[in-house]
């Protein structure tokens, strides 16, 4: 199987972290994609030019990093990301779709920065930036939550990700108001495998 990436992509560093966690680095080969190029050979094996991108043993392509997780996931038999069962499973869902939504408000911020200074949006960095204090602040008491206390699952995976374009975005500093926040954080980057797929800084 080959795993197409970038190296600062959140969401393709969410399925290299399952890679590690399920020990499938024999399995699964990670490319690293040219995106954002009119000319780029990526394209013709991705139309979308997003990441990740799976391509199976099969030849058929997977997009869009939640899917690839859950296929990766079950590639032995064992899965280790199954959403909880009875009252726990919507809150899981929930809690994934509150991470999913700082995830991609904070990846359009790290996209509009990179863009050079004169064809950066101020009102997109600030309505982020707004949304990001929104959410970090809504996350601070929904970290305590059991879905976010036990084996690692999508809502955890998907907050670490988020949290973690810290490194890609100067301005997202959430820490100091914080604390359970940064506490829980600081505890589950600390794995290998997050270690591992750090996001290279901005």
């Amino acid at each position: 199987m080959k795993l197409y990436i970038t190296p600062g992509s959140p969401y393709a560093r969410m399925a290299r972290i399952l890679i590690l966690e399920k020990g499938l680095e024999n399995r699964v080969e990670i490319i690293a994609a040219r995106t954002r190029a009119a000319d780029s050979p990526y394209y013709r094996i991705n139309p979308s030019g997003r990441v990740p991108y799976l391509v199976g043993d099969d030849g058929i392509g997977l997009e869009e990093s939640a899917l690839i997780c859950d296929r990766l996931d079950r590639l032995d038999g064992r899965p280790i990301l199954d959403t909880p069962k009875g009252e726990l499973a919507w809150q899981a869902r929930r809690l994934e779709a509150l991470a999913r939504s700082l995830l991609d408000g904070l990846a359009v911020w790290s996209r509009e920065i990179l863009r050079p200074a004169g064809e950066q949006s101020p009102t997109v960095i600030q309505h982020e930036l707004n949304r990001s204090r929104r959410m970090t602040g809504l996350w601070e008491s929904e970290i305590a939550h059991p879905v976010m206390r036990g084996s690692l699952n999508m809502p955890q995976l998907t907050l670490a990700c988020a949290l973690g374009l810290e490194a890609r975005i100067p301005d997202f500093r959430w820490r100091p108001e914080h604390p359970r926040l940064r506490g829980w954080f600081d505890s589950i980057s600390a794995r290998p495998s997050f270690l591992a797929t750090a996001p290279p800084a901005a």
